[in-house]
């Protein structure tokens, strides 16, 4: 959760909620560094661990303008800040107090209702949202959240925009903008600032304003986009779920069922493979490999390699994942060769937002090469070239280009090749053309001149 002021603090932090009821929470602020917020009995405020069960609680209350404030419960005085920095001095409260919480979550985003258990999906056919989708597996389910002026715009993956009028706009306006109620657990609801928010409507489900949702309607948990991929084997048969739990690479024709949510732990480079019938690939007797394992069985892990933006699988067993004569997936081979090899393909993203240590990637006028410390991100267009290849298209129409000192520019004429690993169930690092890999450098210019890959060149997408 950031709180979105200028201030020499951390400017992202944790909220540590101890008690919650209707429109108030008792919390604690905690950054990613592991100190807290704490407010002193002369009204500083300061950064560290907390002396007592009330140093550094404050009550935290919701505004129905979407704001917060802060209040100490050790000298009922409230947090605000001059723009530089941050005191806790007075107990009238006032509009100084008033504080603007913006997610710090990426931007690339799902919009998922608890009380529905579905996923909202954008419908470009007849330019509307329904909240009717069991699983985020198709682009249409996710949406870049922009923040401008304190409001939010809702972008879908072919660039509408969510209007006031439930109807998907080509740009931006007055009419696109909405206000966004925060809710500790990463509760969400979008509302128009009179009264009326964003709520699923009818048999459809339709996602439209109204003023008056049943039961927590208008609340929604906003989450990091997840990542799905299809797998194809060195025939070109994609890797499919078949009757209902079968594993097999029969089909050369992309479905549903040849889906897969690629769920990576980026401390070790073991992988988990969710299909869409919600179980995850496992490893069984006879070394078979049957999509009918739980989250957390030792037989749903496996082993990522990485070639050349192709994968190698290796089972628990040690063995290799390989495809039998009647094209079903076996944990059976000893030694890796092309037959193991798997093409990997984005099956949900027809674009990167990139978010590295520094910011986000994209342009602007003010530069002539493309940076890594912005506030708005660029969507980068992937056309893909091979399995595990992709060209970089800019906004525009036109490609990357990279310079001879490995810096890049957004209106070249031709497409270069990008290879994407994936590091993280939402990391990545890119080999640029030159060979090297792309990295966030601190003087805010993205560069690709890192023989190694380094916490510079993890991209977050």
């Amino acid at each position: 959760m950031g709180l979105h002021c200028s201030i020499s603090f951390p400017k992202t932090w944790e909220l540590l909620v101890s008690n919650e009821h209707e429109a108030q929470a008792v919390i604690r602020l905690k950054s990613l560094q592991g100190l807290y917020l704490l407010c002193e009995a002369d009204g500083t405020v300061s950064y560290g661990r907390p002396k007592n069960s009330h140093h550094g609680c404050f009550l935290l209350r919701f505004h129905r303008n979407g704001k917060w404030t802060l209040q100490c419960i050790i000298s009922g005085r409230y947090l605000e800040s001059d723009g530089e920095n941050v005191f806790c001095n007075s107990q009238v409260l006032s509009a100084y107090h008033m504080w603007t919480p913006r997610p710090a979550l990426h931007v690339h985003v799902t919009l998922y209702s608890p009380v529905y258990h579905s996923y909202a999906r954008a419908d470009h056919t007849v330019g509307r949202i329904w909240v009717d989708a069991a699983v985020p597996c198709l682009e249409e389910c996710g949406f870049l959240l922009h923040f401008q002026d304190g409001c939010y715009h809702l972008e879908t993956s072919t660039h509408h925009f969510l209007s006031h009028v439930d109807r998907l706009v080509a740009q931006t306006s007055p009419q696109t903008a909405f206000h966004m109620q925060v809710r500790p657990g990463g509760l969400v609801a979008l509302c128009d600032g009179e009264g009326g928010s964003l709520y699923p409507h009818g048999a459809h489900m339709l996602l439209g304003l109204g003023s008056n949702p049943m039961k927590g309607q208008e609340w929604f948990i906003l989450q990091h986009f997840p990542t799905w991929v299809s797998l194809r084997t060195k025939a070109r048969k994609f890797i499919s779920v078949i009757y209902d739990a079968e594993v097999c690479a029969a089909s050369e024709q992309l479905t549903p069922m040849s889906l897969f949510q690629f769920e990576c732990d980026c401390e070790t480079p073991t992988l988990q493979l969710r299909s869409a019938n919600g179980y995850y690939l496992a490893q069984r007797r006879h070394k078979s490999v049957i999509a009918d394992g739980h989250p957390m069985e030792s037989d749903t892990f496996f082993r990522v390699h990485w070639n050349c933006g192709k994968i190698i699988l290796q089972s628990s067993n040690g063995r290799f994942l390989t495809t039998t004569a009647n094209g079903l997936l076996m944990a059976s081979a000893t030694i890796p060769g092309p037959n193991e090899e798997l093409g990997i393909r984005f099956a949900n993203r027809p674009f990167l937002v990139l978010r590295g240590r520094y910011g986000y990637v994209g342009s602007s006028s003010e530069h002539d090469l493309i940076q890594c410390n912005m506030d708005e991100p660029d969507c980068i267009h992937l056309l893909p070239c091979r399995q595990g290849i992709y060209h970089f298209q800019a906004q525009g129409g036109s490609f990357w280009s990279i310079t001879s000192f490995g810096s890049f520019r957004p209106w070249g004429k031709f497409a270069l090749n990008f290879c994407i690993e994936l590091h993280g169930s939402n990391l990545l690092t890119v080999l640029a053309p030159n060979g090297f890999y792309i990295r966030a450098d601190r003087s805010g210019t993205l560069m690709a001149d890192s023989e190694d890959v380094t916490k510079e060149c993890i991209w977050e997408f």
